[in-house]
Formats: structure tokens, C-alpha cells, sequence
């Protein structure tokens, strides 16, 4: 116990790796995947009471991806609905019908072709649920009061463990003790309002539209009142109502309109009888089929960033860093991906494996992204805004190929890693850097790139592969660039035969070393060995003629497999899940479309395979986040052992105590962080 700090104020004392404040969409995901690491979380929130709200709609397809990854998508799928078709509404009548989802499906390199629509409480509920599984609860009702940080000392000043902690102070509980926690790191998830941005004086510049607002809430409406296959939206010239069914509820609807004014036309608190007051007014319905409302509020435009997404050991991610318009559904996404980015990070760092530099990639990354995501919801808003001016248009203006996220990437970041990075040492050639973004509403030094993606779902030409940065498709024989989402691909289990997907192989808290031909077998022997069990594993992806004879036993794919089925059956997908090598076949060669194999598959046919000694193929490191972070041919042996070293050390020598290296290396990501800010 420390001293006492006041007259009848009793302060404790407590440790752990990681805290996360803040226990929304983002804190939970992250808590998730530092929990399923083995690394000692702890996530609090102010609320006496889980949070409820009903503005987020549900996860965009990339979050999809990241929450199959951690277990959850089953539940969240099951608990939700797919997005509806839209019915607008001039003058009470119908006019316009639309489904953007319409000409969309999956496609082999993405399982989810569209958002789902699941209450974002619901989806808390699903990811407490998985927390919980690992052993960790969110502790509620406490708020934090202070933070102090230590102060920059050398590397071996690091060896005074509590001296290098952060200490978070909370406010006085209701028998009125103050407690103190220590903690390695501290990430703000805790919205647009953060308490954490606020204590570290990070500025959160931008815009608030005083005059776009909008009331939002939970409703309960009569049986039958309107149908529910349907989300409704009136637009008219004194303002609007949008109804969406409310999935898992039998008559839940999420209600947003226009606000009622008053005579100097400002904008009036919602209340429930205002809401039935708009009902009536813009839909015909009588008031009274609204028979409840809650989570009542008032929304408005806001535009902000933080100035930097990191001081020192504590972070921001989500709202905590950035606030975008409405439009796209972006909000509550880019806050889970940027826990997705930032979780693995800590997790290396923490188990001793990565230099702390490695956590200099989180703003490196994630940053631009959050500036490019500003002006992309602030353009999608102003285009929803010219549509709904005329009859027939709707909330389907502010759907485009950028809100599924599958097309965001880090192509200029320093764990975007090709063989001329690696020999140099340095930031990649310029025209990989992201052009320089600047919001409309605000300057921010920053750059930032246009993630690409996919064409807009109604589509039917979307392709399976990346693309260029100029948005031109590449070739199936050039793949996706390091930076790149890694495509996802229908596959066989080679020891079990039964079908799977490439992501499933992904899924984890691992890096995963792909090998495309023959000659892969030698570099995926070597990182197999030096890596096995420490944050690295190994897949062999086979094309459906290949000969497998000698790469790998019957014997040793049958264990594996078998490993791999039990460790999917009991929850196994943290870091005491095994083994560390699998193998999969490519049966009808979606894989080697979307990585860009087919080039050198095709060299060693015709070369007549491992029987002439031609012993060709690829390989492609992929991220725990699902990011390529290397691709080249597998006769480049040097460069896979390079960039592993970057992101996990030696191998199994180089585990070492938590936080017992310098908070920066020399030799590590040298100047990249300010390449980037300077543009």
C-alpha cells in the first residue's frame, strides 16, 4: 500500500502489462488479442454500467475479417443481419428503391462482401463474452485521474521495473479509496471526450458543424407499423426521418431525423414526444406507433484528429484519436483496426521478442489512415447531402469501395519491406510515400494515401487481387505489394482434406510465412526451426498438380492437422496454439491468383519441376494483422531471415525479460517515422 493521500483516502497499488481504458468496440478488440497473447490486460471504464449506444451499425467487411480472426464473427453474424434494401420517401410517399449490395458477393479473396448490421451494445456483449473466456472482465466505475509517465532515462535504467512503469491514478471510489496501477503501457480508448488525450495535452484539432446535427435513439414501434425487411428514409425539404429495423428485436428500430427547432431556429433536445412528433410529420404514421424511445441524443458533425497517436508509453486509438462524419459507417471501423494494428505490436514488444521500436509503426501507420478516413466520410457526407436534396435519394450516396476497408494498406511504412529497403536500410523509394493529405477543415501535419480497393460493390467486375497505387489492377502474376491486405483464398487442408480458407491458416496471434513452389521448402525449413513456437509459423501452399512426396511426412501433416482441428475445437488462438507449420493445397488455384504466384508455378513446369533442378517459387511474410510484410522469390533466403528479425528477433535465443531493451534502437526502422511526418 502507499501512503496515504488525504484524510480518509486509502491509496492501492497494482500491476499489469497493459492497461486499456476505454470499453467500447476498440478497447474490447484489443484486450481480446493482448489476452489470447498471454500478456496481462486490464480494461476499465468510467460507466457504472456496460455502455449502450445505438449510432454504430455494425462492422464494415474488413472488420469482419479481424473479428473471424479473434473468434467472434460466428456470434456477431448470428446476432446480426445483412445490410437492408433502402425505401425513400418524398411528401409520405414512396420514390426511390435501392440495394448497393445488390450485384455483390463473396469472392475467393474476401469472405465478407458487405457490412453487417448488428447493434454495436450487441456486439459489446459478444466481445465482453469472448474477454471473459481468457480470464479478464471489464472493470466498470473506474475513471481516470491522473497519469505519469517516467521520465527518458538510458537503456539501462530499464532494469528498475516499477521506475519504468506508467502510473495511472483513479478517482476515489465509493468507500473512498484511490487506487494506483502500474502499467508497462496504457492505450485511450475512450472516445472522442478522452479522458487519456486530455492528460497527455494532445491537441484535437478540427471542426464541430454546429449546423449539421442530427437526433438519434432507440424505438420501439407498433406491430406491423412498417415492414421490417425494409430501412425507411423520408427526405424532405424541412428535414428528415430514417427508420432501420433494429436486427435480433422484434420491434427495435434505430430512429435518426432532423431536430425539431424552436422559433430562433436552433436545434431542441430529442425527447420522446418529439420523436413522435417527426414520426407523424414526415412519415404519416401516427405518433403513438412510437410506443418507447431511448438512448437518446444529438449528433453533430464532427471533424477531428489528434496530433499524434503516441506520447511516450501511452497511446490513443478509435475516437480517443479521431472523430470522422458519420457517413460510411467508418467511425467505430477504423477504431477496431486500429486496435488490430497496435495489438500484435504490444504483444511482441511485451513478450521480449521485439525492440519497443517496433511500437513507432503504430502512428507511423494508422495516423495517415485516420487523415485519409477524415476526408473520405467528410466527402461522403457532402455527396449524401446534394443526393437527398432531390426525390430518390438516400443514405446508399455514402457507400462507396472505400467503406468495406478491404483496400486499406501501409505500403509506406517501414514494415513494408522490399529487398532494396532491406539491403539499404532506409525508407523505400519515394514514390511508395503517401501523397500529402490535408483536410478541408483543418491543417494537420501529416501525409496520408488513398488506401486502395475494391470497385464499388454493384460492380460485377471486382477483381480477387490488388492493386497499384495509382488504382490500375495488377496482374495475377504480380500479387498484392508489401504493405498490402493479405487476400484471403478457398484452399485444402492438406493433412485433413477437408476445405478451408487461406485467412483461417492466418488466424492468430502469429506471423505466417507462406511458401508458393518447391523452392519455398528450404526457407520454410529454416524459419521453422528457428522460429517454431516463438510468433512465427510456417504454410506450405501447394498447387493442386504438385508433387508433395519428401517435403513433408504423412506422418508429421496427419499430427499437425490433427493438432490444428483441436486447437480450432477448444479455442485455441493465442499464443498456446500450435503448431507452428501446416500445408494446404491449392485446389483450384485461387491462391496463386491472388498472391501473383502463377508466373514462377508455371516456370517450374515447363522446366519439368524438381527433376531438372529447377526449384522456383515464392515467398510471402504475412503480419498477425493480416498485412503482407515481404514478398520475394524463394531463392532469397536473406531477406526473409531480415525482416523476421525485425519483427521477432533471433528465434528462439532471442526471447528475453519484458522491457529489458532501450526504448529506441539505432539500427531499427531508421528515419522513417520522420519521413513521414515531413511527407
Amino acid at each position: 500500500m502507499d501512503a496515504d493521500r488525504g484524510a480518509g483516502t486509502v491509496t492501492s497499488t497494482e500491476v499489469t502489462d497493459v492497461l486499456v481504458v476505454g470499453a467500447g468496440p476498440t478497447g474490447l478488440v484489443l484486450a481480446c488479442d493482448l489476452a489470447r497473447r498471454g500478456i496481462a490486460v486490464r480494461i476499465v471504464d468510467r460507466s457504472p454500467a456496460p455502455p449502450r449506444t445505438s449510432r454504430a451499425k455494425g462492422p464494415n467487411p474488413r472488420s469482419l475479417e479481424i473479428l473471424d480472426d479473434l473468434g467472434v464473427a460466428e456470434a456477431v453474424l448470428a446476432a446480426g443481419s445483412a445490410p437492408l434494401p433502402m425505401l425513400k420517401y418524398r411528401d409520405r410517399a414512396p420514390v426511390a428503391r435501392a440495394d448497393p449490395w445488390a450485384g455483390s458477393a463473396p469472392s475467393p479473396d474476401a469472405a465478407y462482401d458487405r457490412a453487417w448490421l448488428v447493434a454495436q451494445w450487441r456486439l459489446e456483449e459478444i466481445l465482453r463474452a469472448r474477454l471473459a473466456g481468457y480470464g479478464v472482465r471489464v472493470e466498470l466505475g473506474r475513471e481516470v485521474v491522473c497519469l505519469t509517465q517516467p521520465p527518458d532515462a538510458p537503456a539501462e535504467a530499464e532494469a528498475d521495473a516499477e521506475a519504468s512503469r506508467v502510473v495511472v491514478t483513479f478517482a476515489e471510489d465509493r468507500r473512498g479509496e484511490e487506487a494506483v496501477l502500474r502499467a508497462w503501457y496504457v492505450v485511450g480508448c475512450d472516445g472522442a471526450h478522452s479522458s487519456v488525450r486530455k492528460l497527455l495535452g494532445i491537441g484535437f484539432e478540427g471542426t464541430t458543424r454546429e449546423d449539421q446535427v442530427m437526433v438519434c435513439g432507440d424505438v420501439e414501434l407498433a406491430e406491423d407499423a412498417l415492414d421490417r425487411g425494409l430501412w425507411h428514409q423520408w427526405f424532405d425539404e424541412d428535414g428528415a426521418v430514417m427508420l432501420c429495423p433494429i436486427p435480433g428485436t422484434r420491434t427495435g428500430w434505430w430512429f435518426q431525423a432532423g431536430p425539431e427547432r424552436d422559433g430562433r431556429g436552433r436545434p431542441l433536445a430529442p425527447t420522446a414526444d418529439g420523436f413522435r412528433r417527426l414520426l407523424a410529420h414526415h412519415t404519416g404514421l401516427p405518433g403513438q406507433a412510437l410506443t418507447r424511445a431511448e438512448l437518446l441524443s444529438t449528433y453533430r458533425v464532427n471533424v477531428r484528429m489528434a496530433d499524434r497517436f503516441r506520447a511516450g508509453r501511452v497511446f490513443l486509438a478509435g475516437d480517443a484519436a479521431h472523430v470522422h462524419a458519420i457517413a460510411g459507417g467508418l467511425g467505430m471501423n477504423t477504431g477496431i483496426q486500429d486496435a488490430f494494428n497496435l495489438g500484435w505490436k504490444l504483444g511482441e514488444v511485451l513478450a521480449g521478442r521485439a525492440d519497443p521500436g517496433l511500437l513507432d509503426t503504430y502512428e507511423e501507420e494508422r495516423l495517415p489512415v485516420a487523415a485519409r478516413t477524415l476526408d473520405l466520410t467528410s466527402e461522403r457526407l457532402r455527396a449524401t447531402l446534394e443526393a437527398i436534396r432531390r426525390p430518390g435519394g438516400g443514405l446508399d450516396s455514402a457507400i462507396t469501395a472505400d467503406t468495406t476497408g478491404l483496400g486499406v494498406g501501409y505500403r509506406w511504412s517501414s514494415l513494408a519491406a522490399d529487398r532494396t529497403h532491406l539491403d539499404a536500410g532506409t525508407h523505400p523509394d519515394a514514390s511508395s510515400h503517401p501523397d500529402a493529405h490535408t483536410h478541408p477543415d483543418r491543417t494537420h501535419p501529416t501525409t496520408a494515401t488513398h488506401p486502395t480497393g475494391v470497385p464499388h460493390p454493384d460492380a460485377r467486375t471486382r477483381p480477387t487481387t490488388a492493386t497499384h497505387p495509382t488504382g490500375a489492377p495488377l496482374t495475377a502474376d504480380e500479387g498484392p505489394q508489401a504493405g498490402d491486405r493479405a487476400p484471403d483464398a478457398p484452399c485444402t487442408d492438406a493433412a485433413t482434406g477437408a476445405g478451408t480458407r487461406l485467412h483461417r491458416v492466418l488466424a492468430g496471434p502469429r506471423t505466417t510465412v507462406l511458401g508458393f513452389g518447391s523452392g519455398s521448402a528450404a526457407v520454410l525449413d529454416e524459419v521453422a526451426a528457428t522460429y517454431g513456437g516463438t510468433g512465427v509459423r510456417t504454410c506450405r501452399v501447394y498447387a493442386a498438380d504438385e508433387d508433395r512426396a519428401g517435403e513433408q511426412s504423412q506422418e508429421q501433416s496427419q499430427e499437425q492437422g490433427e493438432e490444428q482441428s483441436a486447437d480450432r475445437r477448444e479455442g485455441r488462438t493465442g499464443a498456446e496454439a500450435g503448431p507452428p507449420g501446416c500445408a494446404v493445397i491449392d485446389a483450384e488455384g485461387h491462391a496463386a491468383a491472388a498472391y501473383g504466384t502463377g508466373a514462377s508455378a508455371r516456370a517450374e513446369a515447363s522446366a519439368g519441376g524438381t527433376a531438372s533442378g529447377a526449384r522456383t517459387g515464392t515467398i510471402v511474410v504475412v503480419r498477425p494483422d493480416h498485412h503482407v510484410g515481404l514478398r520475394v522469390p524463394a531463392d532469397d533466403a536473406r531477406s526473409v531471415r531480415e525482416y523476421l528479425r525485425r519483427l521477432h528477433g533471433t528465434g528462439h535465443s532471442a526471447a528475453r525479460p519484458p522491457e529489458q531493451s532501450s526504448e529506441r534502437s539505432p539500427d531499427r526502422f531508421p528515419d522513417m517515422v520522420d519521413a513521414v511526418r515531413k511527407g
